[in-house]
Formats: structure tokens, sequence, C-alpha cells
């Protein structure tokens, strides 16, 4: 699988991971560990931007979890799975093995994102990650977004959430 598709499933997974969940429930109710659902989208703007969109559906924690991706008319795109040690990719009948999340979602979009804040961004934390702006406004109505200003190049990563 070439890098660029690669980075396209990648970086809809990551979206996904950085405010891919549904609306808020009352706390009693809350449910820590997904599942989350909806459609994200993550633009990544240097020389040669690319963008990135898909269905998601993400499990699980920042530690251990799973992130299926899909297209538009429901097929699976990508499975992302991973846990302490290892990331895993399921792409076209193939499986590409990473030693963590973070070397997945870097080798997959060319830029680091911030895994654990994405999930605690999911259950309406506002978690400060230097050089990223979350914006959980709109969390309510199932939208999240963050833009990354530093490192270069900026990332706008935007969710929407099924209710």
């Amino acid at each position: 699988m070439n890098r660029r598709r690669m980075a396209w499933l990648l970086g809809c997974g990551l979206v996904a991971l950085s405010g891919c969940a549904t609306p808020p429930r009352p706390a009693e109710g809350v449910n820590e560990n997904g599942p989350w659902s909806g459609r994200l989208a993550l633009q990544i703007k240097d020389q040669a931007s690319q963008s990135f969109a898909a269905m998601f559906e993400l499990r699980g924690t920042a530690e251990s979890g799973e992130l299926t991706l899909s297209g538009p008319l429901g097929g699976t795109l990508a499975v992302l799975a991973w846990a302490p040690g290892s990331a895993t990719l399921r792409s076209n009948g193939q499986t590409r093995s990473f030693p963590s999340v973070e070397a997945l979602v870097t080798q997959a979009t060319g830029a680091a994102l911030p895994v654990a804040a994405l999930f605690d961004w999911l259950r309406g934390r506002n978690t400060m990650v230097p050089g990223w702006r979350a914006d959980l406004s709109q969390l309510a109505q199932g939208r999240i977004s963050a833009v990354r200003h530093d490192p270069q190049p900026e990332a706008d990563l935007r969710v929407a959430l099924d209710r």
C-alpha cells in the first residue's frame, strides 16, 4: 500500500480519534469507552495539502482500542487497532504493524496527533495540548473541531457525531 493511500486511511482514523463521538450524555450515562460513530475529516495544510474524510466507529481508549473507517456506501476501508506496545492497520487484505498508536498515526498522516487528548475531547474534557486548540463548544450538537498550529504543517480536524 503506498504512503498516500495509507495516509488517507490513517488520517481518517486519527480524525476519528480526535473527535468522533456521540453527543454527550448525562453524567450518569456516560460510557467512557464509547462506542462513538459519525463522520470525520482531516486536512493537513502543506505544499501538497491532503484531505481525508470517512465514516467511523471508535471503541476503547487511547491505550487500547479499535477504529473502523468506512466509505460513503458503508464498505470498510480500514481497521486500526492498538494496545500497549503495538498498533495495526488492516486494509485491502493486508496488515501493517507499528510499535504504538502514535507511530501508526505519524506514519499514516505525516504528522503527530494527540491521541490521548482526542479521547478526552470526545468525553467533553478540553485537555490542553501544546500547539493544538480544540473547540468543544459544539459538542452538545455532536461536533468537535481541533486545529494544530505547531509543529507544521497545520492540521484541521472536524468531527460530526451520530445522534
